[in-house]
């Protein structure tokens, strides 16, 4: 079999496991984040590294919520220095930092991001949601996560901390295909597999409001015609609100 046909083999399980072992998590989440636009409290997604970019995912989408604040810090993304960023994760201090500058509060929801959920600003920030009263979502990766010690003082790991675990369902490691020539593997499936998740809980949340009578807001493509006015709206409405935006 081509490697190229195996990796979307694998990607496709993942996805079957998903729907075979996480439904119940993915409607609590989208209940969470019903619950939250309902009350008008705020859903934060953070990740760093490569997981910053499903913060992003849901973020100014075409198709998604409006009212999603991603916590984008450059230094634990890729575009300053992606091999700094790895070391910086794991430093003590930053949630403290991210916590207060976007001023999460009591009732909000946050989505902390982590395949591995062991290292430190990722524990520290659930740790924080925690003590604050957020609603904590974790999505992560428990075979990973399981397959090694914590590296925060407390011992503990994302998903351990979480009021719920959204589980991405992928290998130890997250690359799928194995190269017997390199004895290494290659192809994750972290970032497919989570935005799929993540996309499900926005689906189940729009449902949820819509059943409740409660009109989501949800940007429209700028592609299509009148997509720019209805985003225009939006924009200027949480201009100043929603950082990035």
């Amino acid at each position: 079999m081509k490697k190229s046909r195996e990796y979307l083999e694998n990607l496709t399980r993942v996805l079957d496991e998903i729907v075979s072992t996480q439904t119940d998590a993915i409607d609590r989440a989208a209940a969470a984040f019903a619950s939250a636009l309902e009350r008008n409290s705020r859903i934060f997604l953070f990740g760093t590294g490569h997981s910053h970019m499903l913060a992003e995912e849901l973020f100014y989408r075409a198709g998604g919520l409006v009212e999603i604040r991603p916590v984008l810090e450059p230094a634990l993304m890729l575009h300053v220095s992606a091999s700094n960023s790895t070391l910086l994760e794991r430093q003590p201090g930053w949630a403290q930092k991210l916590f207060a500058d976007y001023g999460m509060q009591k009732n909000d929801v946050l989505v902390v991001i982590s395949n591995s959920g062991r290292n430190g600003v990722c524990v520290d920030l659930a740790l924080l949601a925690k003590e604050h009263g957020l609603v904590l979502i974790a999505l992560t990766n428990r075979r990973h996560a399981d397959a090694g010690a914590s590296r925060h003082p407390s011992g503990k790991k994302l998903y351990e901390l979480a009021d719920i675990v959204l589980d991405n369902c992928g290998c130890v490691g997250d690359a799928s295909v194995y190269f017997e020539q390199l004895d290494r593997r290659v192809a994750p499936t972290s970032t497919a597999a989570g935005a799929a998740i993540l996309n499900a809980v926005v689906a189940g949340c729009v449902e949820i409001m819509l059943s409740h009578g409660v009109q989501p807001e949800i940007f429209a493509s700028s592609n299509i015609d009148g997509g720019d006015e209805i985003n225009a709206a939006f924009i200027e409405k949480y201009k100043g609100q929603i950082r990035s935006l």
